[in-house]
């Protein structure tokens, strides 16, 4: 009497044509991936350990921490984290009345669709809109002047300084924050309320204990992303203030064009120190952003 043996399962992974076709799918993504983000990465750090002759050197890395190249980063962390705290309490509070705040589900589609166009809204056009707004001879400079009697200008506001820098980068910053906390506050269980509510805790006490301690890892991580954001703009900022304003972005450009020191080397090295706070800021981002899923599942 013979028995019958069971197949024994293959170990490896199969290659099927459904498979085949699902990596072709993604390969341009990933060539694209490939050829501007991981190879130009990759050549600027190798740069940034080498003299524009071949040569291997650290000074690239020491002339980081010259006065004139901290003071750029020093600048340049000031007004992303002013435009991120400012574009993450601003686009707390839209994205909170929209989801949370009983308003019209029109309203909520038409700001959902406004912030998805005006978060991609930067560069040479949003810094064309801002010099048309509120530049010296802007629309609502003048109006502000002509009809109600007041110079925006005279009170110390300029837009070409950090002031105004911070709020062009905000354009952008408050519908990015929207876009992405809108989630974590319809993942906000209803259940959570009505305990606390049976358990007698106010409005204010189901927010401070409740609310806030699971929605935290998301406001925070969020403000983290904004910060990488503003951190390594330059269209903007460099049509708004041209070099007037040092930051790190519009002083590395100027390096890799050689107009200052004609070292694009160190422009290299500067590149690396920007590419260490934003990966920085958003390995912490992806940190938090697992630990804010948790509570969604």
């Amino acid at each position: 009497m013979s028995t019958a043996t069971a197949p024994i399962p293959r170990s490896g992974p199969i290659i099927t044509k459904d498979r085949i076709i699902d990596w072709l799918g993604i390969a341009p993504f990933m060539l694209f991936a490939l050829l501007f983000l991981l190879a130009p990465t990759f050549y600027l750090v190798i740069g940034a350990f080498f003299t524009p002759d071949g040569q291997l050197t650290l000074k690239n890395i020491s002339d980081l921490f010259t006065p004139s190249i901290l003071s750029a980063y020093w600048i340049s962390i000031r007004i992303s984290l002013a435009a991120a705290l400012g574009g993450a309490f601003i686009g707390f509070f839209l994205a909170w009345a929209v989801v949370l705040g009983g308003l019209p589900a029109s309203v909520r589609s038409t700001l959902l669709t406004f912030s998805g166009v005006a978060s991609n809204f930067a560069g040479v056009p949003l810094a064309f809109a801002f010099l048309a707004t509120l530049g010296r001879t802007g629309l609502a400079t003048v109006l502000l002047r002509d009809w109600f009697g007041f110079n925006l200008y005279s009170t110390g506001f300029n837009l070409l300084s950090f002031t105004g820098l911070t709020l062009t980068y905000m354009y952008f910053q408050i519908p990015l924050m929207v876009l992405i906390l809108t989630p974590a506050l319809d993942g906000m269980k209803k259940e959570w309320r009505e305990a606390s509510e049976i358990l007698g805790a106010t409005n204010r006490q189901y927010w401070t204990m409740v609310a806030l301690p699971i929605l935290w890892p998301s406001l925070l991580g969020t403000t983290l992303l904004l910060f990488a954001n503003a951190f390594g703009a330059i269209a903007t900022a460099y049509a708004l203030t041209g070099s007037s304003l040092n930051i790190v972005p519009i002083l590395l450009y100027a390096q890799i064009r050689g107009d200052v020191l004609h070292n694009p080397n160190l422009g290299y090295a500067i590149a690396l120190g920007m590419i260490v706070i934003t990966g920085l800021s958003n390995v912490l981002y992806l940190m938090l952003r697992m630990r804010a899923e948790r509570w969604q599942k």
